[in-house]
């Protein structure tokens, strides 16, 4: 049944008259519409989404961070005489004066300003995309670098643990709730093969061989929107998984899809490559600015992540497979057992490629 999306936004702010709305993106885990209204300065879109509370556990602390971090990065950009709303989501706030409203069925919504003259893409569409991207993300762990105040609560606890991720594979493939297993033992043994790399990042983290920073955690490419004039990154988006962790996924996470030749559920898997000019694009932008503040050990360990960050998020694919796809939203049967795969092939390709990944990256560090 599909909400009505009418009444949502009539408990938000958004200084005008309801026109009507549409879904919008295909995002795995929240469901997203956008509306529009009628205001005394022309038509203005807002972004209405509905938080999967069945995942982010905690919705007051999810948007608790979310208001910090746009604040933040909000203030920067006006200091610098930049227009905040089309380089920062805008959270719209509830007639209450929260960032979200609770609805009588103990759902969670939340309402965004639409940024209008810019554009996403599932795939990179070219080098000089994959540099506007990653330079636009690195941008976004540089302004939080600084945040004040407490640390940031973690939306998912040890969401960017590998080791754990391999964990509940080994777990899932033992319950073997949707009685998958057998036909993705190949996959479940790639991964097991790769065990022993699981746990890299996260060492490192521990025992203080890099800082702990403010990153994004869903580096997608999608997830920045591209200015329609220019090309340039102009916002970083999706905010969910905002918390602590190791800059290096965040690199790792972007060149998953960014450097692929295919789409994340592409079935064909002779489609699916490392392209090392999309890849040369992502590290040229994301060292462009983050060469700026990271330490030498992290740039050591970027190509690695690309790698590490494919396996676990291939891992976390099969893992909600064999639980009968409880977690990523699906849309057609054995859509998670495709993104596993493309993520397996990625790695194979970053492993044949390793030397010539760190080449790259050595040239830009």
């Amino acid at each position: 049944m599909e909400p009505d999306i009418a009444e949502i936004a009539a408990r938000f702010r958004i200084g005008g008259r309801f026109i009507d709305a549409a879904a919008y993106g295909a995002g795995h885990i929240n469901r997203t519409y956008v509306s529009r209204a009628a205001t005394p300065g022309g038509v203005v879109r807002y972004v209405h989404q509905r938080i999967n509370h069945d995942v982010f556990k905690h919705p007051e602390e999810l948007m608790s961070n979310i208001e910090r971090v746009t604040s933040h990065i909000r203030g920067k950009h006006v200091a610098a005489g930049r227009d905040p709303a089309r380089r920062v989501l805008t959270v719209v706030p509830a007639l209450d004066g929260r960032s979200f409203h609770r609805t009588d069925d103990g759902e969670y919504w939340r309402t965004y300003l639409f940024v209008e003259g810019a554009h996403t893409s599932d795939v990179a569409e070219s080098p000089d995309h994959a540099y506007s991207a990653a330079k636009a993300f690195a941008e976004f762990q540089s302004m939080v670098g600084d945040l004040p105040g407490e640390r940031l609560y973690e939306t998912i606890p040890n969401f960017g643990d590998s080791r754990r991720r391999f964990d509940s594979l080994v777990e899932a493939a033992e319950i073997d709730a949707a009685g998958r297993a057998a036909e993705v033992a190949g996959e479940i043994d790639f991964a097991l093969a790769r065990q022993d790399v699981t746990p890299v990042l996260g060492d490192l983290l521990a025992r203080g061989r890099v800082p702990e920073r403010i990153i994004h955690y869903d580096t997608k490419i999608n997830n920045v929107l591209i200015d329609d004039r220019t090309g340039e990154g102009i916002c970083v988006i999706d905010l969910d998984t905002v918390m602590p962790g190791a800059a290096m996924y965040d690199f790792g996470d972007m060149v998953r899809l960014g450097a692929a030749t295919a789409a994340e559920d592409e079935r064909d898997l002779s489609k699916v490559h490392l392209d090392l000019d999309m890849f040369e694009g992502l590290a040229r932008g994301y060292l462009e600015v983050a060469g700026r503040f990271l330490t030498p050990v992290e740039i050591d360990y970027l190509a690695f992540s690309a790698r590490l960050i494919a396996l676990t998020t291939g891992t976390r694919f099969l893992t909600d497979h064999l639980a009968g796809d409880v977690y990523f939203r699906t849309h057609r049967p054995g859509q998670n057992l495709d993104r596993c795969r493309t993520q397996f092939a990625m790695v194979r390709e970053m492993e044949e490629n390793a030397d010539r990944m760190e080449a790259i990256v050595n040239r830009y560090r």
